[in-house]
């Protein structure tokens, strides 16, 4: 026996429900009722009274089959029939209001009960959802005003014109709540990312045609006051140790300092972005365990169109030492074990010392690294030593490397200048007398990429240049210049639906010795390539000059080149975690100009993109040495 309830006309109340409801903005046109959320969580354990069916296009079945009411209440067992024939008289308005967040606003509906005797059947009854949604609603036109004091700004009419012009609900386009809700979120954090924080939307409205299917959108937002950067100011976690039950906690660091390194740009006019920049650069730089900076918008009076804020920062210093032991292995140095000491305010000089020990097979070193707090300019006094056991080439080298000089770190721009002292000691066959040199340096490094650990985009270039004396085992003057560059170049259109964009990864670096060519210079500041990061193909630093007794040794002049090809992995149709790289490198080190011999490799790899940085896997072909080399690495660094 079964029951058919045939669908009525298009509903045009339910049209206007929804058009009432989206007067509000941000509201949602699924109302829950209490009385069904509490007999639904009431449902005791047993077998289901009935089956649903439901019988529509993919967008509707998958929507109704997930809040469809009927479906909750399915599994409540031991309902009778005449209770089911009672669910199905209100589950049309219940279909007809959630398909209506679709943009489907004339739909037919038909619900049909049957008996399903018989021990295979899953539950005694089954009911039958037919739906034919029928056209779907699209928007006729969208209108976007502005309200309030500062709606007319001058200043900022290019940010209430950029919300009009990205406007992703236009004409033509098909309506759904879910992107009705997405173009009003959109069009206010454009407003809230820059000078205007506290914009909200004062009222919004989708007016329905249900005999037309179409909608005319309206929204106004209004801006609100606009802010500008006031002082930082700095708020710290108790920290029970140190401090006495409710006392006011002693800063452990030098809080002007601090408001140096934040770099926030006081008096400027608010964007999100700076904002996040200055938390980013106080969480790394290693003096706090965490730290989150808002932005006071409390201080804002009534009938304000101007406001300079304070920016709050809540931050938890980090202990004044710290120890970091490490493992690790790669395929250029083999396994590793490492002690980190870092030292937060060094006694007597106030600086950060880093301190490291590295014991592995090929390159054990010791070294330490001390760097001021910026002044009022961004420059910082640093210094550091090194001493370390290296091959190069066919060679073990003993070295050591003093600095002293100033360094600054901007957004996009580093740049440091220092003295350095140089000694190096080879051993081996016929070594080369060991020697030393002290140098002035300059360095400039530029980053431009759109994320800086996980870049698709952008590009880096970095250039050094030094000049000076050596001191053993004769006193000549020389030079010495360094260049690297890394470009990633987009193929095709990333905002195409389905598509999937790959990319050119090109990267070139060159530095020469300029000396007379008798001039015993340290090894460690001649060049040799090869490796991950450099010459693929090629053992670790295997690419230099070969001397009279045909040992490989540093040169004086090198060049490197690569072109990648990153291409993302889809799986059904869907861009993953992963990306397949086709790779050409090529590199050669020599003693003078017109001696240059190139080393070639060719390869493919995979990576991945991890919560950490990429991980890379290349196996590559060496073309002088015809033999495959497997390369691995992690992380991003230009």
């Amino acid at each position: 026996m079964s029951k058919l309830f045939p669908a009525s006309a298009p509903a045009l109340g339910s049209a206007f429900l929804l058009s009432g409801s989206l007067m509000l903005s941000g509201c949602s046109i699924l109302s829950k009722d209490r009385s069904v959320d509490a007999a639904a969580a009431s449902v005791a354990s047993g077998p289901p009274s009935f089956t649903v069916d439901v019988q529509a296009p993919s967008d509707v079945r998958k929507l109704l089959e997930k809040h469809l009411e009927l479906q909750r209440f399915a599994q409540h067992p031991e309902l009778r029939r005449r209770e089911v024939l009672s669910l199905l008289n209100s589950a049309d308005a219940n279909i007809r209001d959630l398909i209506g967040t679709l943009g489907y606003f004339s739909p037919k509906i038909s619900l049909k009960l049957e008996d399903t005797p018989g021990e295979d059947a899953k539950a005694p009854m089954a009911v039958t959802v037919l739906v034919d949604p029928g056209p779907a609603t699209t928007v006729q036109s969208a209108r976007i005003d502005f309200s309030g004091p500062t709606a007319g700004e001058e200043h900022s009419a290019w940010q209430r014109e950029a919300v009009r012009r990205q406007w992703s609900l236009t004409q033509g386009d098909r309506f759904s709540q879910s992107a009705w809700a997405g173009a009003k979120s959109q069009g206010l954090r454009q407003l809230q990312a820059q000078r205007f924080p506290t914009a909200h939307i004062t009222s919004s409205l989708a007016d329905i045609d249900a005999d037309t299917q179409l909608a005319d959108l309206s929204i106004d937002y209004t801006p609100g006051p606009a802010y500008y950067f006031g002082p930082l100011q700095l708020s710290y976690s108790t920290r029970p140790s140190d401090e006495k039950p409710g006392a006011e906690p002693i800063p452990r660091y030098d809080p002007d300092g601090m408001r140096r390194i934040a770099r926030l740009p006081v008096g400027k006019e608010y964007k999100q972005t700076s904002l996040l920049d200055a938390q980013q650069r106080l969480a790394s730089s290693g003096y706090f365990d965490s730290v989150f900076l808002t932005l006071d918008t409390e201080s804002a009076q009534p009938g304000d169109q101007e406001v300079h804020a304070p920016v709050l920062a809540q931050v938890r210093e980090a202990q004044l030492q710290k120890w970091v032991f490490g493992v690790g292995a790669s395929t250029d140095t083999g396994p590793r074990l490492s002690v980190d000491h870092i030292h937060n305010r060094v006694p007597g000089l106030g600086w950060r010392a880093v301190s490291k020990l590295q014991l592995d097979t090929k390159n054990p070193l010791l070294s330490t690294r001390l760097v001021d707090l910026p002044d009022d300019n961004g420059w910082a006094w640093f210094t550091s030593a090194k001493l370390e056991r290296a091959t190069l080439g066919d060679y073990k080298a003993n070295s050591a490397q003093l600095r002293f000089g100033r360094i600054k770190n901007e957004d996009h721009i580093d740049r440091n200048y220092y003295l350095q002292y140089d000694f190096a000691k080879l051993q081996g066959l016929d070594a080369p007398p060991s020697s030393s040199s002290i140098t002035a340096n300059y360095g400039w490094t530029g980053r431009y990429f759109n994320n800086p650990t996980a870049p698709t985009s952008g590009f880096g270039f970095a250039w050094e240049a030094g000049a000076g004396t050596t001191l053993t085992p004769a006193r000549e003057p020389f030079g010495r210049v360094s260049a690297r560059w890394l470009t990633l170049v987009g193929l095709g259109d990333a905002d195409q639906p389905g598509h999937r964009q790959s990319r050119l990864a090109l990267r070139a670096a060159g530095g020469a010795i300029l000396a007379k060519n008798d001039v015993d210079i340290p090894a460690t500041q001649l060049f040799l390539t090869g490796g991950d990061t450099t010459v693929r193909g090629y053992r670790y630093q295997s690419i230099g000059v070969e001397n009279d007794q045909g040992l490989l040794i540093s040169g004086r002049y090198m060049v490197s080149g690569s072109v990648e090809w990153q291409r993302p992995i889809t799986v059904a149709g869907n861009r993953s975690d992963w990306e397949h790289t086709v790779f050409l490198d090529t590199g050669s080190v020599s003693d003078k100009p017109n001696q240059l011999t190139f080393y070639t490799g060719v390869g493919t790899g995979i990576r991945w993109a991890s919560p950490v940085g990429p991980v890379q896997a290349d196996l590559a072909y060496g073309i002088k040495t015809q033999q495959f080399r497997l390369h691995l690495r992690m992380g991003f660094t230009f």
